[in-house]
């Protein structure tokens, strides 16, 4: 036997006398170009096509009006913006938050590929367009209601609200005492005055990202600084004791107590559902822990957007006697649990001080039909909640700040109408 591997191997026939094997042979260096049908990548009736028929049923002007190019000028042509809405819809749809992510599959998958349409799209487009267009996402939120209102499947026979947490994309460690915020706010002014001397020298793509980066720091600090005082605001008329402080990642965001017990930075997300379709009907995000001074606005908002419910239902955190009264002034019938009194749990009946507004309220809790009714919130909005957590996009946020986080909540809110709409009314998506 000798030294080589498989060396017994019958070398009988091999071409020494003539000439080498001629095969071809793997190349995964070379670009190829592949003719693609894009109509042909997906069958008919595919999510995206219905994603994409629902886009064009909607009014997209606000967004064609912030176009600067024009035609005529000067100027990049920018991206369709029903290209983008779709994409991010159907991201939203498909559980996919990231920027990064959807431009990933804006190129690996069949259905992002075919909304694309041949379009180049990249994550920094993506990302900003997700956020830049708050009022204008807000109206099409109203223009999906509006279609099923029109069409008697919003009632608002029955409304529910109802809050969830979110996580905030801050880490706890982030949150600082005002001294440790001050010093922090001098560091950053050393880092932006070294950042620009170093961009002075000449035009540096990277000495640019750290002037955008050290500028960018220096903001969130002197924002965290400046939210101090309503922190402490906050605390006093909590009777808290703790020392207030304020995230240098997301100044915006709380930390708030969690559904598991825990406390972490999150937002305080409020959704208001309508029980007959399950349509979202009214969005609202906060950093406010408490859900009590939340009925009313959210009451105004659903009625300027969409119309007056007939009955409101909430669990007890809502609960607060101007909440009562100003549903009763609008002839609303409010449905929420009346607290229980202490070491009997029995619900507390009219008591003398009581509005009448208040007074009848004790009454109506006390009644088979209004404990029957009320059963329903749990199976509404609460379920918008569940859904939105474990197979949308609420499960954790990627942006920063109030307004930024509103309007990553109304793209959700858009793609659940939108998936309401295919459920109830199939024709229209087709």
């Amino acid at each position: 036997m000798g030294d080589e591997l498989f060396d017994d191997v019958d070398r009988r026939g091999t071409p020494d006398e003539a000439g080498l094997p001629r095969f071809e042979t793997a190349n995964r260096t070379q670009v190829e170009l592949t003719p693609t049908d894009l109509e042909g990548l997906l069958p008919p009736g595919h999510m995206a096509r219905l994603v994409w028929r629902f886009v064009e049923g909607l009014d997209l002007t606000r967004f064609y009006a912030a176009i600067k190019a024009r035609e005529g000028g000067v100027g990049r042509t920018p991206i369709d913006p029903k290209i983008l809405v779709a994409l991010w819809l159907y991201a939203t749809i498909d559980g996919v938050g990231s920027a990064r992510e959807v431009d990933r599959l804006c190129y690996a998958h069949d259905a992002y590929r075919w909304i694309r349409g041949g379009v180049s799209v990249n994550y920094h487009t993506l990302s900003d367009f997700r956020v830049a267009h708050q009022a204008a996402v807000d109206d099409l939120l109203t223009q999906s209601i509006a279609t099923l209102r029109h069409r008697g499947i919003v009632t608002l026979a029955r409304v529910a609200q109802d809050g969830t947490r979110v996580r905030a994309s801050a880490g706890v460690g982030s949150f600082r005492r005002e001294g440790t915020l001050r010093e922090r706010l001098q560091e950053a002014r050393k880092l932006v005055e070294r950042t620009a001397r170093q961009q002075a020298g000449g035009p540096d793509r990277a000495a640019a990202a750290q002037a955008r980066a050290a500028a960018d720091g220096l903001a969130r600090v002197e924002e965290a600084l400046a939210q101090l005082p309503e922190v402490a605001a906050a605390k006093a008329r909590n009777h808290s004791r703790s020392t207030p402080r304020t995230s240098t990642t997301d100044p915006d965001a709380r930390i708030l107590k969690m559904s598991d017990g825990g406390f972490r930075p999150a937002y305080n997300v409020q959704v208001a559902t309508d029980v007959d379709s399950h349509a979202i009907v009214g969005v609202a995000v906060s950093a406010v822990g408490s859900d009590q001074r939340q009925l009313v606005p959210m009451l105004d908002q659903v009625e300027r957007r969409v119309g007056r419910p007939t009955t409101w239902l909430a669990d007890g955190g809502y609960m607060t006697y101007a909440a009562i009264d100003a549903t009763a002034r609008r002839a609303i019938t409010l449905l929420l649990p009346v607290p229980r009194a202490p070491g009997t749990g029995t619900p507390i009946g009219p008591q003398p001080t009581d509005s009448p507004a208040v007074a009848a309220w004790r009454t109506r809790m006390q009644s088979v039909e209004a404990k029957t009714v009320y059963r329903i919130r749990g199976a509404t909005a609460e379920r918008v909640h569940a859904e939105g957590k474990t197979a949308r996009t609420l499960h954790g946020l990627g942006l920063r700040g109030v307004g930024k986080v509103h309007t990553w909540v109304l793209w959700f809110a858009l793609a659940h109408n939108l998936l309401r709409t295919m459920a109830i009314v199939p024709h229209l998506m087709t």
